[in-house]
């Protein structure tokens, strides 16, 4: 495993999404300031991620033909600057405007990262690719933390620009560590539909599988960016000082990194459609109370559904990267800018309806919509990810070998 190549791409990865992970904490703040409501903070949340989520396989194609150098550092930079200027933007428009070319930098970030992780992984790419999005994720955990104490501390002008300047050795790292282009070992590995496809009954089979592998990432998507986005104004709703709401969510998130890591196990050991199925369903009793508990039941309920409803994320990343092997970094970038871009679009959605009824009813049905994630799992391959053949180990020839 190339140690720092990897530790380069999950830094990258955890201070653009330290970033990215205030994005709501920002806009709720600009709230009281611009007087905005729901769906003007959720719409701007949807272009944001939009931004970042359909240019990243135009990204990972970049990151394919770069092989891994450059993109990652330059994309972080660009996301830190546009979110150091945006607090000084006079309007909504404008401020969306800003937020939404720095997402672009994110957009390149992600496939970048994700194709340097993977390949450094060697052997065990499940593994490295788990490390990479759990550094993620933890930023994300971090991030609304992080911006609501600052915020309430020093206030929007100051915190951000300097929530930005912090990013800046994770661009130094990136430069350096990842300036050597990539090798991978696996990129004539054939893909497993190519290798198992034959007949008019298999590519039927295929296209339901794909189907309900698109309609799985869309539905879990719904429900984990709608509470991301949302969730920060619905406990403001409730009265919560900003570094209480911001640490809930960043609990919500950091959970989700250690269920995101576990998911990469799991997916390895078990039955890998019943360890989606049963994390979708289970989680739905506990999105309930992180929405209407309180107390130890909300603390609980907050980690529980955090877990569980990120399980799947690296089964379907690397999933999706096995049908490419060669092209890791389009993959991926397609992945996830479909996670992205569809949770986007549905958070928007929902806090379109949340204008009219609501922002808890809405927030509550959308807590059941995982259990139709679980039944779109039933339908994937049933068996585990097939292994990596391990890489030869080169040694000198003797007379047996030579036999």
């Amino acid at each position: 495993m190339k140690l720092k190549r990897l530790v380069a791409a999950s830094y990258g990865h955890f201070s653009v999404d330290m970033l990215n992970a205030s994005l709501a904490m920002v806009l709720t703040s600009f709230s009281g300031v611009l007087d905005l409501s729901v769906s003007q903070i959720g719409f701007g949340a949807m272009i944001y991620t939009l931004a970042a989520a359909l240019t990243q396989p135009l990204f990972g194609i970049l990151a394919d033909r770069w092989h891994g150098r450059y993109l990652g550092a330059l994309g972080l930079l660009w996301t830190m600057t546009f979110f150091a200027l945006s607090p000084f933007m006079p309007s909504y428009p404008a401020l969306v405007a800003c937020l939404t070319v720095g997402a672009l930098g994110s957009g390149a970030l992600h496939p970048a990262g994700l194709l340097n992780a993977s390949t450094a992984g060697g052997r065990r790419p499940t593994t490295a690719t788990s490390i990479f999005f759990v550094s993620g994720q933890t930023g994300l955990a971090l991030g609304p933390v992080l911006a609501g104490v600052i915020i309430q501390t020093i206030g929007l002008k100051a915190g951000l620009p300097l929530m930005a300047l912090a990013a800046l050795p994770a661009v130094i790292l990136m430069t350096t560590a990842l300036r050597d282009p990539i090798e991978d070992g696996h990129a004539r590995a054939k893909s497993p539909v190519a290798a198992t496809s034959s007949g008019g009954s298999t590519r039927k089979r295929g296209l339901i599988v794909g189907a309900a592998f698109v309609l799985l990432i869309a539905l879990r998507s719904t429900t984990l960016q709608s509470f991301m986005m949302l969730l920060p104004r619905y406990f403001a709703d409730l009265n919560y000082e900003p570094a209480v709401y911001g640490a809930m969510i960043g609990l919500f998130t950091l959970a989700g990194a250690a269920g995101t890591f576990a998911g990469g196990f799991l997916g390895d050991s078990f039955n890998r459609r019943m360890v989606v199925f049963l994390s979708m369903m289970i989680s739905v009793p506990f999105s309930y109370g992180l929405l209407h508990g309180q107390g130890a039941l909300l603390i609980a309920s907050a980690i529980l559904a955090g877990v569980l409803l990120n399980i799947p994320h690296s089964i379907l990343l690397v999933m999706a990267q096995q049908l490419l092997p060669a092209r890791k970094g389009m993959m991926g970038g397609a992945v996830l800018g479909f996670m992205f871009a569809s949770g986007a679009a549905t958070a928007w959605l929902a806090s379109l309806l949340a204008d009219q009824v609501g922002l808890g009813p809405v927030l509550t049905a959308l807590g059941f919509v995982p259990i139709a994630a679980g039944v779109c799992a039933l339908v994937l391959p049933s068996t585990r990810q097939p292994a990596l053949e391990p890489e030869p180990v080169k040694t000198p020839a003797t007379p047996a070998a030579a036999d």
